[in-house]
């Protein structure tokens, strides 16, 4: 028995590239458990059994420790001084420990099948400790393998060497469909030491996924002329990813885009058609909120809490659907991006809150400045009072025709500021003639997203927008 697993040390060792030492100290661990039970004696313990690995032979050997006596009572574990003279020598004496050569033909059925479980057993633990030890580092890779099977909801991937990963059902992205034998790249999410279960966890679902595309795909980023910020997916739907460059005439989102789209293409033909919007990073929070929310284009980006990192983003009335996104995707996965607070604030009715601020001043007795209006310059103002146009009310009662001359401004612009003015106006007339119990100023509405990407919006039902990959926020 213990013959033929010596022989078999070398394929074992040749077939797992498991270390020699190892497998032959797990052997020796085996067969001496197993040959503990098969030889003990009455204290049933069998301590005195010990086993060695003969090099020369290519084969363990087992012994017994047994002592020297006058009268042997337990042949297992004592011997006679006629038989241990006849072994050793002469010079043993009563009391001498020798250790006994046991034939390894008396090892039974029972004994070598225990042996071959815990040789096993012994085997299994160091393929998983190897296992472990070689990809506990690589997390976050990528690797390539086959779909092999699936397990409830779990992808079975063959990594080949008779080495297997699981892609669990939350890890797998939405809308991607595998069959069997299809070759799939993963990332390897985590490695576990466990006894049970596949070790290697893959993942389609992570960010770490799309970052080792696009390092694959751009030689920039390769070579670091080119760093990725950060990245943020809901995986199979949309992905936002960061990037800037370590040299000025570099430009990040070109680079990554490529050449009439080729780079950014192919890897949405690996995320199987995920849009894919890469963003120019900023370390000024409002601009890289800014250009985080493309494809929108934003107004105004205004901090409002720096230590709880939250903003207002103010889009106009035709950017609201785009800045949100379908199902407020876009402002939570730019919030994620970005790692602020986003609400978005829509400009018109940011401008009918400020108006109603002005008129309850101006109901209040206090005086609103024309320069308080958007638009209108501390020049234009002083035109405008040389005009016999002092307040806002004088401003609103004045034609559009007028305001164009006065001030030698577009229609467009005359529009607006007298827009305004007749707003605040309005607002005024509306407070004084309420009573106390009407207060309360209109909120303006917006969309608010967490760092999570929760949404707590009012907007959050915007009409749907669809878009495909972009480059920038400036586009």
């Amino acid at each position: 028995m213990t013959s033929s697993i010596g022989q078999s040390i070398e394929i074992l060792c040749n077939e797992q590239g498991l270390d020699r030492d190892m497998v032959i100290e797990a052997m020796k661990e085996a067969v001496k458990a197993a040959a503990r039970k098969q030889f003990r004696g009455h204290d049933k313990t069998g301590e005195g059994i010990q086993v060695d690995w003969n090099n020369e032979e290519g084969m363990i050997e087992i012994s017994a420790q047994k002592t020297v006596v006058h009268d042997v009572e337990n042949p297992a574990e004592e011997l006679s001084l006629e038989e241990a003279q006849e072994l050793a020598g002469d010079d043993v004496e009563i009391g001498d420990s020798l250790l006994i050569p046991l034939p390894n033909e008396e090892m039974g059925r029972i004994a070598a099948q225990t042996a071959k479980q815990i040789l096993v057993q012994k085997v299994r633990e160091a393929i998983r400790e190897k296992v472990y030890e070689e990809y506990i580092d690589r997390k976050g890779e990528l690797i390539n393998g086959t779909v092999k099977r699936f397990e409830r909801g779990d992808m079975i991937i063959d990594l080949g060497n008779n080495l297997e990963a699981y892609v669990p059902r939350a890890e797998q992205s939405r809308g991607e469909m595998w069959n069997q034998g299809e070759r799939i790249r993963v990332v390897i999410a985590d490695v576990s030491k466990d006894q049970k279960g596949q070790q290697i966890k893959g993942s389609r679902a992570s960010a770490e996924l799309l970052k080792r595309l696009f390092e694959m795909e751009v030689p920039e980023i390769y070579d670091e002329t080119v760093v990725i910020k950060s990245a943020v997916r809901e995986p199979g739907d949309r992905a936002k990813i960061a990037v800037a460059s370590n040299e000025k005439d570099v430009d990040p989102v070109g680079a990554c885009v490529g050449m009439k789209g080729s780079r950014v293409q192919a890897i949405i033909k690996e995320l199987r058609g995920e849009k894919i919007d890469i963003i120019e990073w900023s370390d000024e929070p409002s601009v890289f909120a800014a250009n985080a929310l493309s494809p929108a284009k934003v107004s105004q980006v205004r901090i409002t809490d720096i230590h709880n990192r939250q903003m207002e983003v103010i889009v106009g009335e035709d950017q609201l659907s785009l800045a949100i996104g379908k199902k407020g995707q876009n402002v939570r996965l730019a919030a994620r991006l970005v790692g602020w607070d986003i609400k978005i604030v829509s400009e018109e009715l940011l401008k009918k809150e400020i108006a109603l601020k002005m008129g309850k001043m101006m109901a209040s007795g206090e005086a609103v400045p024309i320069t308080a209006l958007q638009g209108v310059t501390a020049s234009q103002a002083e035109t405008l009072s040389e005009k016999g146009i002092a307040d806002v009310e004088a401003l609103a009662a004045t034609s559009v025709d007028d305001l164009v001359d006065f001030l030698d401004v577009s229609l467009d612009e005359a529009e607006s500021i007298l827009a305004s003015a007749q707003s605040i106006v309005a607002a005024k007339n509306v407070e004084v003639g309420t009573d106390a119990d009407g207060e309360g100023s209109e909120e303006a509405e917006g969309v608010e997203t967490t760092e999570a990407g929760e949404e707590t919006a009012e907007v959050g039902d915007a009409p749907a927008v669809e878009d495909g990959a972009t480059e920038d926020a400036g586009d």
